[in-house]
């Protein structure tokens, strides 16, 4: 019996499997909030024949192409690509059409994204085309032979967790057909740049680098015999390590440049040991070598940075980018910092036909200069910001929030935060610590937001503007080795509100830290819940260069939640692999890690079950650690036992690394999963998945949020997405679509006055009810929605063709109130599938001469209940939902009773408004078949009362004056006024006497 119930689950599932693999999600699509302010770009290029043009290739976010000088740029990346890591870009120096891009960036933050291979493009940018070299991971540059675009050489950095063999130089003389490893050091030691002699391509120069990160450490450099410059004068058939003037004992990051206008110099930015680190010149094709600076600035942070360019046209002057930006005049002696609008400097390109016109990049995005670098375009037109997490407020509307890398945080509004506000405008604001987050508003008070910034607790009172530090220890951790540090904090250390009283805040060190007053004093709630391998605690950066801020400390705590449904349990989640729970508010602690789990992952996310206490979800990530494997695992038992739900054939691409997992809290069993590159959806608790992309672009989803019915995103690359009202997903119908019509019950929706929807940026919706219905075939004609009211009267007809509205357009003619509402949309889609219509929730507006505005832009209906009929040939369908006021509106001292109080006056309005236009237009049409001079003359006289006259700001006649009023009766909610009244009651009587004038 047992078998046989586990054979018709396993038939269940195989049978929801096919079900939802054929299942088409297009229809729920995200939109972007930005914000518009750039992120970390690592890669810059343009070309001479078109000046105006230029590439970026950001760290998350893709490539991205401006034609106007940097005033706007456009992602050409999208749909193309498989990873939106980008390492280098090149335009063939003599047709700007052919583009070559290497993925994957050469910083290697512990946060870099897995590079995919090569693309192509030989439209500019248009179209891309992968041609190869798949595995060799991070991508430190690409070069075109000047002389024959086919033949392409690429550094292959490597992975950058673990060895692997693809790094080294390859070539390609096809084109990318097939590709030639002509250099190769070792699985460790890769290659970071690599240059073509201007005037000889035969002739180049590569810079190879023996790099590595783990999550407690990062390796940059080693032996002389593991780094250095290898030149080769026969198209990489044979290769000489260059030596003379170069260091002889360790060696790391290396970047070259030659001068175009004399071959025989060439420059390297070195990192190594003290003073030898620095730039490096040869003027004899690197025979010999000279230091000419060791200024610190040149290798700070040389993994992160170590970037140097020459002006095309003067070999003297050199750029070199790291932080900051530093400019020689001088052939490399000496150097002064350049001002660019952002720090954490990483590439630079200058124009060979004119150098004042170059184009740099930071970790704030890509800004373009016409003048040498005196003044810079904005990066407030580049949406790629790397955000770590997402939470939301309790505002109407709601506000999203989150820490930008290497910027401050942000909450910017989910929807347009008022009627007046401006298109293609976006309010953004600062709300304390710093950019690594997390950053949670307070429930019930969203004007105090906690903080976490690289270890340090602070609150933010949003109405001061003051963010008044509480640090746990007090003490700067930075630089430290942490087997030294009292409390050991991430930068990214969790910042958790109790989800039974706001007051209560945990944050995660080794421990977990509880305060009941905003930070004033915290109290140790457990023990060290880490796995604390002592050999994972030491100072990063090595062999070379120190680098230990805090994002290497190892064994701490990455994740804390506690559950809704029981106060005192809290799980929690280490970032050296070590899952955690108490079930008496910490007085109390298992390690309840998975037994199958390997050991040292980060647990990036836990999420404590909505509908059973004992269940739980994990995400762990272990591509740090060169596993790039999903581990997502529940639990069902309080971790006793646990299972895996990303498994090889389940749905999620054995490469596609585990970031995050939530619950939906309205229905069992969904699921939300965000990877390395992209989102996925279960109905099944997880034992099959769906992608879930849509039109999101390829990006890591770091954090999911559901509220309000609303999917909520935040990216590693693309700033924060919205997938609006996923209520149709919680429905179980969704799951088992098949061969009969379904209307899904809309989400209740709040009845907000915003703007207008706009598709520019930001991408604010308009005020709609999402209607969403599937249909098993396409259909031609016979399909159609309409609203009733409460008291089952229809408010709008919307219907999929016009010659179904020709049908029903006699029942319009009437401007009576219960006379019915229709029109076509195009929008109402009648094709197979999931469908989603956006009602404006418009009632009946005036009627006007001109068919396609005739009736429209009505009034907003008022709060109540509604159904919705879907129509679809002979079956119909229905499902009421709610329209729910604004819940601002009360606290303005405004009642529903007002509302409809107003609805009445406006229909008063807009009936007057159309008899208006009525007699307008039966006295213009009477007037074009009159023959009588005196009739002509008496029509004129009264259309002059009526219209307004042509020309500059005529003065505005009866029908002017009507619409005027109903376009003020209409803009907000509120009680109508005296003056409102008494006009329409003149503006009544001025129509009655001229409508007296005249026989129709």
């Amino acid at each position: 019996m047992k078998t046989l119930s586990c054979l018709l689950t396993s038939l269940l599932s195989i049978f929801v499997s096919v079900s939802l693999f054929a299942q088409d999600f297009s229809v729920f699509k995200y939109r972007t909030l930005g914000p518009a302010r750039g992120g970390r770009v690592t890669t810059v290029t343009g070309t001479p024949m078109l000046p105006g043009t230029f590439y970026l290739g950001a760290t998350g976010g893709g490539v991205w192409k401006s034609d106007d000088y940097g005033t706007t740029w456009n992602n050409v990346s999208d749909g193309f690509f498989e990873t939106p890591s980008i390492g280098a870009i090149e335009v063939a120096i003599n047709d700007p059409n052919i583009v070559y891009v290497g993925t994957g960036s050469d910083g290697l933050r512990s946060n870099v994204i897995e590079g995919k291979g090569v693309y192509k493009s030989i439209d500019a940018g248009k179209t891309w085309e992968h041609i190869g070299l798949r595995n060799v991971g991070q991508i430190g540059a690409v070069e075109i032979d000047p002389t024959n675009n086919n033949i392409v050489w690429v550094a292959a950095i490597g992975n950058a967790f673990k060895p692997n063999s693809e790094r080294g130089i390859y070539k390609t003389n096809d084109g990318g057909i097939t590709w030639e490893k002509v250099l190769f050091v070792s699985e460790q030691t890769g290659f970071a740049d690599l240059e073509l002699l201007p005037g000889n391509p035969n002739i180049v120069y590569a810079a190879a680098w023996k790099a590595q990160r783990s999550p407690w450490n990062i390796i940059s450099g080693g032996e002389n015999k593991e780094g250095g410059i290898y030149k080769s004068i026969n198209g990489g058939k044979d290769w000489v390590k260059l030596e003379n003037g170069l260091p002889k004992g360790l060696i790391g990051k290396i970047d070259l440049a030659v001068s175009p206008a004399d071959s025989r110099i060439l420059y390297a930015v070195i990192e190594a040991p003290g003073d030898e680190g620095g730039v490096y010149k040869s003027v004899d094709q690197g025979k010999t070598f000279k230091q000419t600076s060791s200024n610190e600035g040149l290798v700070n942070r040389p993994f992160y940075y170590t970037n140097i360019e020459l002006d095309p046209t003067n070999p003297d002057i050199v750029y070199s980018n790291a932080n900051p930006l530093l400019k020689s005049k001088d052939g490399g002696k000496t150097w002064k910092q350049m001002a660019v609008p952002h720090g954490d400097n990483h590439d630079i390109w200058l124009n060979p036909n004119n150098p004042d016109l170059l184009i740099q990049s930071n970790d704030g995005g890509a800004n373009v200069s016409h003048n040498g670098g005196k003044s810079w375009s904005t990066q407030f037109n580049q949406p790629t910001a790397e955000i770590y997490q997402v939470a939301v407020d309790d505002q109407y509307p709601y506000w999203v929030y989150g820490a930008q890398q290497d910027n401050t945080t942000i909450a910017i509004p989910s929807v347009a935060p008022s009627g007046t506000s401006p298109q293609g405008t976006q309010l953004m604001i600062d709300v304390g610590g710093c950019e690594t987050g997390p950053t949670i508003p307070k429930p019930g008070n969203h004007n105090i937001v906690y903080n976490n910034c690289k270890g340090r607790f602070s609150v933010y009172n949003k109405i001061t503007g003051t963010d008044r530090e509480y640090s746990i220890g007090a003490s700067n951790i930075y630089g430290h080795n942490p087997k030294d540090l009292t409390y050991r904090f991430q930068r990214v250390a969790p910042v958790h509100v109790s989800p039974h009283d706001p007051n209560v805040v945990y944050m995660g060190s080794q421990f977990v830290h509880k305060t009941r007053n905003d930070g004033l004093i915290w109290e140790i709630i457990s023990p060290d819940l880490t796995a604390f391998e002592k050999n994972k605690q030491v100072i990063s950066g090595g062999p070379i260069t120190r680098d230990i801020t805090g994002e290497e400390y190892y064994s701490t705590l990455y994740s804390i939640r506690e559950s809704k449904l029981k106060p005192g349990l809290i799980w929690t989640g280490s970032n050296d692999g070590v899952i955690s729970l108490t079930k008496d508010a910490g007085q109390t602690w298992e390690n309840v890690t998975p037994k199958k789990l390997p050991k040292g992952g980060r647990v990036e996310s836990i999420e404590p079950s909505q509908f059973d206490p004992a269940k739980a979800y994990i995400a762990v990530d272990r591509h740090l650690l060169g596993d790039a494997k999903p581990y997502f695992y529940k639990t069902e038992n309080y971790g006793k036992d646990w299972e895996l739900i990303s498994t090889d054939s389940n749905g999620i691409p054995s490469d596609f690394t585990s970031l995050v997992l939530r619950e939906d809290p309205k229905t069992k069993g969904l699921l939300y999963a965000g990877t390395e590159f992209g989102m996925f959806v279960s109905f099944d608790d997880g034992t099959t998945w769906k992608k879930f992309k849509q039109n999101l672009p390829v990006t890591p989803i770091t954090d999911i949020v559901i509220h309000r019915g609303d999917l909520i995103l935040s990216t590693m690359g693309r700033g924060f997405w919205i997938l609006d009202n996923i209520t149709s997903l919680r429905d179980p119908k969704m799951a088992s679509l098949q061969s009969s019509p379904v209307l899904f019950k809309p989400d209740n929706t709040i009845r907000y006055r915003t703007s207008r929807g706009s598709s520019e940026f930001p991408n604010y919706p308009s005020n709609r009810v999402s209607i969403d219905y599937y249909l098993p075939s396409d259909y031609k004609e016979g399909v159609q929605l309409e609203v009733l009211d409460a008291d089952q009267q229809s408010v709008v007809t919307i219907v999929s063709d016009s010659t179904q509205l020709s049908s029903t357009s006699e029942e319009v003619v009437d401007m009576g109130l219960s006379m019915t509402f229709s029109y076509a949309d195009a929008k109402l889609e009648t094709k197979k599938g999931l469908n989603r219509f956006a009602w404006d929730l418009r009632q009946k507006g005036a009627w006007s001469d001109k068919k396609a505005r005739s009736f429209k832009n009505g009034p907003i209906v008022p709060p109540g209940t509604y159904t919705v009929k879907l129509t679809v040939g002979k079956e119909i369908f229905e499902q009421s939902f709610q329209v729910l006021v604004d819940p601002r509106l009360e606290t303005e001292g405004i009642t529903q009773q007002m509302i409809a109080e107003q609805l009445n006056f406006q229909n008063k309005v807009i009936q007057l408004l159309s008899e208006a236009r009525k007699l307008q237009a039966a006295l213009e049409t009477q007037l074009e078949k009159t023959k009588d001079k005196d009739e002509k003359e008496k029509l004129e006289n009264i259309l002059k009362q009526l219209k307004n006259d042509e020309g500059a700001y005529p003065q505005q006649m009866l029908v002017a004056q009507i619409s005027y009023l109903s376009y003020i009766v209409d803009d907000s909610d509120k009680e109508i006024g005296k003056d409102a009244k008494e006009r329409y009651t003149e503006l009544v009587s001025q129509l009655k006497k001229l409508k007296s004038e005249v026989t129709l």
